[in-house]
Protein backbone atom coordinates (compact mmCIF):
# COMPACT_ATOMS: atom_id res chain seq x y z
CA UNK A 1 0.00 0.00 0.00
CA UNK A 2 2.78 2.44 0.92
CA UNK A 3 4.58 1.64 -2.32
CA UNK A 4 1.46 2.50 -4.27
CA UNK A 5 1.12 5.79 -2.40
CA UNK A 6 4.70 6.83 -2.99
CA UNK A 7 4.40 6.03 -6.68
CA UNK A 8 1.96 8.88 -7.15
CA UNK A 9 3.02 12.29 -8.46
CA UNK A 10 3.46 13.62 -4.91
CA UNK A 11 4.84 12.00 -1.81
CA UNK A 12 2.92 11.85 1.43
CA UNK A 13 5.23 14.43 2.99
CA UNK A 14 4.75 16.88 0.13
CA UNK A 15 0.97 16.65 0.34
CA UNK A 16 0.99 17.17 4.11
CA UNK A 17 3.37 20.12 3.81
CA UNK A 18 1.20 21.83 1.20
CA UNK A 19 -1.83 21.38 3.44
CA UNK A 20 -0.15 22.82 6.53
CA UNK A 21 2.10 25.45 4.93
CA UNK A 22 0.60 26.65 1.66
CA UNK A 23 2.47 29.15 -0.49
CA UNK A 24 1.71 32.80 0.26
CA UNK A 25 -0.28 34.86 -2.21
CA UNK A 26 0.09 38.53 -3.05
CA UNK A 27 -2.06 41.13 -1.27
CA UNK A 28 -1.02 44.65 -2.30
CA UNK A 29 2.62 43.66 -2.27
CA UNK A 30 2.41 41.60 0.92
CA UNK A 31 2.59 37.83 1.11
CA UNK A 32 -0.47 36.49 2.97
CA UNK A 33 -1.96 33.09 3.69
CA UNK A 34 -4.63 32.02 1.15
CA UNK A 35 -7.07 31.86 4.07
CA UNK A 36 -6.88 35.65 4.29
CA UNK A 37 -8.73 36.04 1.00
CA UNK A 38 -11.28 33.49 2.19
CA UNK A 39 -11.83 35.53 5.36
CA UNK A 40 -12.45 38.67 3.30
CA UNK A 41 -14.92 36.87 1.07
CA UNK A 42 -16.82 35.34 4.01
CA UNK A 43 -16.95 38.67 5.86
CA UNK A 44 -18.20 40.55 2.80
CA UNK A 45 -20.76 37.82 2.10
CA UNK A 46 -22.15 37.85 5.66
CA UNK A 47 -22.34 41.64 5.73
CA UNK A 48 -24.09 41.73 2.36
CA UNK A 49 -26.61 39.06 3.35
CA UNK A 50 -27.21 40.84 6.68
CA UNK A 51 -28.00 44.13 4.93
CA UNK A 52 -30.31 42.42 2.42
CA UNK A 53 -32.20 40.59 5.16
CA UNK A 54 -32.54 43.69 7.33
CA UNK A 55 -33.82 45.93 4.54
CA UNK A 56 -35.91 43.63 2.37
CA UNK A 57 -36.79 40.49 4.36
CA UNK A 58 -37.20 41.21 8.08
CA UNK A 59 -39.73 44.08 7.62
CA UNK A 60 -41.97 41.61 5.78
CA UNK A 61 -42.02 39.01 8.57
CA UNK A 62 -45.50 37.75 9.41
CA UNK A 63 -47.19 36.51 12.57
CA UNK A 64 -47.67 33.16 10.88
CA UNK A 65 -44.14 32.59 9.54
CA UNK A 66 -43.21 31.00 6.28
CA UNK A 67 -40.53 28.38 5.84
CA UNK A 68 -37.64 30.81 5.40
CA UNK A 69 -38.75 32.87 8.38
CA UNK A 70 -38.99 29.74 10.51
CA UNK A 71 -35.44 28.71 9.60
CA UNK A 72 -34.06 32.18 10.24
CA UNK A 73 -35.83 32.50 13.58
CA UNK A 74 -34.65 29.03 14.60
CA UNK A 75 -31.02 29.95 13.94
CA UNK A 76 -31.28 33.16 15.95
CA UNK A 77 -33.19 31.39 18.73
CA UNK A 78 -30.55 28.66 18.92
CA UNK A 79 -27.72 31.08 19.71
CA UNK A 80 -29.94 33.22 21.93
CA UNK A 81 -30.97 30.11 23.86
CA UNK A 82 -27.36 28.98 24.15
CA UNK A 83 -26.46 32.31 25.71
CA UNK A 84 -29.49 32.36 27.99
CA UNK A 85 -28.89 28.85 29.30
CA UNK A 86 -25.30 29.57 30.27
CA UNK A 87 -25.79 33.18 31.38
CA UNK A 88 -29.40 33.63 32.49
CA UNK A 89 -29.08 37.20 33.82
CA UNK A 90 -26.74 38.86 31.33
CA UNK A 91 -26.91 37.45 27.81
CA UNK A 92 -27.86 40.18 25.31
CA UNK A 93 -24.35 40.81 24.03
CA UNK A 94 -23.42 37.16 24.46
CA UNK A 95 -26.20 35.98 22.15
CA UNK A 96 -25.19 38.48 19.46
CA UNK A 97 -21.52 37.54 19.72
CA UNK A 98 -22.19 33.80 19.57
CA UNK A 99 -24.42 34.34 16.57
CA UNK A 100 -21.76 36.34 14.71
CA UNK A 101 -18.86 34.06 15.63
CA UNK A 102 -20.90 30.95 14.82
CA UNK A 103 -21.82 32.20 11.34
CA UNK A 104 -18.21 33.18 10.65
CA UNK A 105 -16.93 29.73 11.63
CA UNK A 106 -19.68 27.92 9.74
CA UNK A 107 -19.34 29.77 6.44
CA UNK A 108 -15.59 30.12 6.86
CA UNK A 109 -15.48 26.33 6.80
CA UNK A 110 -18.06 25.79 4.05
CA UNK A 111 -16.10 28.03 1.70
CA UNK A 112 -13.80 25.06 1.25
CA UNK A 113 -16.51 23.44 -0.86
CA UNK A 114 -15.97 26.21 -3.43
CA UNK A 115 -12.34 25.23 -3.86
CA UNK A 116 -10.99 27.95 -1.57
CA UNK A 117 -8.92 27.40 1.55
CA UNK A 118 -10.92 27.34 4.78
CA UNK A 119 -10.54 30.46 6.90
CA UNK A 120 -9.70 28.75 10.18
CA UNK A 121 -6.97 26.57 8.72
CA UNK A 122 -4.81 29.64 9.29
CA UNK A 123 -3.61 29.66 12.90
CA UNK A 124 -3.76 33.47 12.97
CA UNK A 125 -7.52 33.42 12.33
CA UNK A 126 -8.02 30.89 15.13
CA UNK A 127 -5.92 32.93 17.57
CA UNK A 128 -7.84 36.11 16.82
CA UNK A 129 -11.18 34.36 17.24
CA UNK A 130 -10.02 32.87 20.54
CA UNK A 131 -8.79 36.27 21.69
CA UNK A 132 -12.06 37.97 20.79
CA UNK A 133 -13.94 35.37 22.81
CA UNK A 134 -11.60 35.80 25.77
CA UNK A 135 -11.83 39.60 25.63
CA UNK A 136 -15.62 39.33 25.60
CA UNK A 137 -15.45 37.16 28.72
CA UNK A 138 -13.08 39.60 30.45
CA UNK A 139 -15.23 42.63 29.65
CA UNK A 140 -18.35 40.81 30.81
CA UNK A 141 -16.74 39.94 34.13
CA UNK A 142 -15.48 43.52 34.56
CA UNK A 143 -18.85 45.06 33.75
CA UNK A 144 -21.02 42.95 36.01
CA UNK A 145 -18.62 42.00 38.81
CA UNK A 146 -16.04 44.77 38.72
CA UNK A 147 -12.32 44.12 39.26
CA UNK A 148 -13.06 40.82 41.02
CA UNK A 149 -14.89 39.55 37.95
CA UNK A 150 -11.99 40.62 35.74
CA UNK A 151 -9.44 38.89 37.97
CA UNK A 152 -11.62 35.79 38.15
CA UNK A 153 -11.72 35.56 34.36
CA UNK A 154 -7.98 36.22 34.09
CA UNK A 155 -7.33 33.06 36.11
CA UNK A 156 -8.23 31.10 32.98
CA UNK A 157 -5.34 32.72 31.09
CA UNK A 158 -4.84 29.55 29.04
CA UNK A 159 -8.40 29.74 27.69
CA UNK A 160 -7.64 31.69 24.49
CA UNK A 161 -4.78 29.33 23.64
CA UNK A 162 -6.86 26.21 24.24
CA UNK A 163 -9.78 27.57 22.22
CA UNK A 164 -7.51 28.68 19.38
CA UNK A 165 -5.43 25.52 19.04
CA UNK A 166 -8.43 23.22 19.53
CA UNK A 167 -10.15 24.96 16.64
CA UNK A 168 -7.03 25.04 14.49
CA UNK A 169 -6.16 21.39 15.11
CA UNK A 170 -9.63 20.18 14.29
CA UNK A 171 -9.90 22.24 11.11
CA UNK A 172 -6.43 21.32 9.92
CA UNK A 173 -7.02 17.61 10.46
CA UNK A 174 -10.12 17.78 8.29
CA UNK A 175 -8.20 19.50 5.52
CA UNK A 176 -5.39 16.95 5.64
CA UNK A 177 -7.78 14.00 5.53
CA UNK A 178 -9.57 15.53 2.55
CA UNK A 179 -6.28 16.15 0.74
CA UNK A 180 -5.14 12.59 1.31
CA UNK A 181 -8.42 11.19 0.06
CA UNK A 182 -8.29 13.28 -3.11
CA UNK A 183 -4.64 12.47 -3.71
CA UNK A 184 -4.46 8.75 -3.03
CA UNK A 185 -7.82 7.04 -3.32
CA UNK A 186 -7.81 5.64 -6.83
CA UNK A 187 -11.55 5.10 -6.98
CA UNK A 188 -14.36 6.93 -8.69
CA UNK A 189 -14.68 10.68 -8.41
CA UNK A 190 -17.75 10.25 -6.19
CA UNK A 191 -15.90 8.91 -3.13
CA UNK A 192 -13.46 11.82 -2.64
CA UNK A 193 -16.22 14.38 -3.21
CA UNK A 194 -18.52 12.63 -0.74
CA UNK A 195 -15.78 12.45 1.90
CA UNK A 196 -14.89 16.12 1.39
CA UNK A 197 -18.49 17.29 1.69
CA UNK A 198 -19.18 15.18 4.78
CA UNK A 199 -15.97 16.23 6.55
CA UNK A 200 -16.55 19.88 5.73
CA UNK A 201 -20.15 19.87 6.96
CA UNK A 202 -19.25 18.01 10.14
CA UNK A 203 -16.41 20.37 10.95
CA UNK A 204 -18.56 23.42 10.22
CA UNK A 205 -21.34 22.29 12.56
CA UNK A 206 -19.19 20.81 15.33
CA UNK A 207 -16.68 23.66 15.58
CA UNK A 208 -19.42 26.28 15.47
CA UNK A 209 -21.15 24.59 18.39
CA UNK A 210 -17.98 23.93 20.40
CA UNK A 211 -16.58 27.45 20.32
CA UNK A 212 -19.92 29.18 20.97
CA UNK A 213 -20.69 26.74 23.79
CA UNK A 214 -17.31 27.29 25.48
CA UNK A 215 -17.59 31.05 25.10
CA UNK A 216 -21.08 31.17 26.59
CA UNK A 217 -20.12 28.88 29.48
CA UNK A 218 -17.05 30.88 30.53
CA UNK A 219 -18.90 34.15 29.99
CA UNK A 220 -21.70 32.95 32.25
CA UNK A 221 -19.17 32.05 34.95
CA UNK A 222 -17.50 35.46 34.66
CA UNK A 223 -20.71 37.51 34.96
CA UNK A 224 -22.36 35.35 37.61
CA UNK A 225 -22.92 37.43 40.77
CA UNK A 226 -20.31 36.67 43.39
CA UNK A 227 -21.51 35.88 46.90
CA UNK A 228 -20.23 38.35 49.42
CA UNK A 229 -18.83 37.04 52.66
CA UNK A 230 -20.75 38.42 55.61
CA UNK A 231 -18.44 39.68 58.32
CA UNK A 232 -19.45 38.58 61.80
CA UNK A 233 -19.72 41.37 64.34
CA UNK A 234 -17.95 41.23 67.68
CA UNK A 235 -21.25 40.78 69.53
CA UNK A 236 -22.21 37.74 67.43
CA UNK A 237 -18.77 36.23 68.03
CA UNK A 238 -19.13 36.73 71.79
CA UNK A 239 -22.63 35.22 71.77
CA UNK A 240 -21.32 32.23 69.82
CA UNK A 241 -18.44 31.71 72.26
CA UNK A 242 -20.77 31.92 75.26
CA UNK A 243 -23.08 29.36 73.66
CA UNK A 244 -20.19 26.99 73.10
CA UNK A 245 -19.00 27.42 76.70
CA UNK A 246 -22.44 26.71 78.17
CA UNK A 247 -22.67 23.53 76.13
Amino acid sequence: MMTMLLSQSKTLGEVMKEGVLPADINFFGLGVNPSFYSALIVTAFLLFIGVILRIFVIPKFKVIPGKFQVVLEWIVSFFAGLAKDNSPKHNNYLGAYCFSAGLFIFFGTLIELLGLRAVLVDINACIMLGMFSFISILLGGLRYNGPKGLLGALKDFSLPLSMSFRLFGSMLSGVLVTLLVYEYIALSFVVPVFVAVVFTLLHAVIQTYVLTMLTSMFYGQAVEPKERKVKKSKQSKRALSQTVQTQ
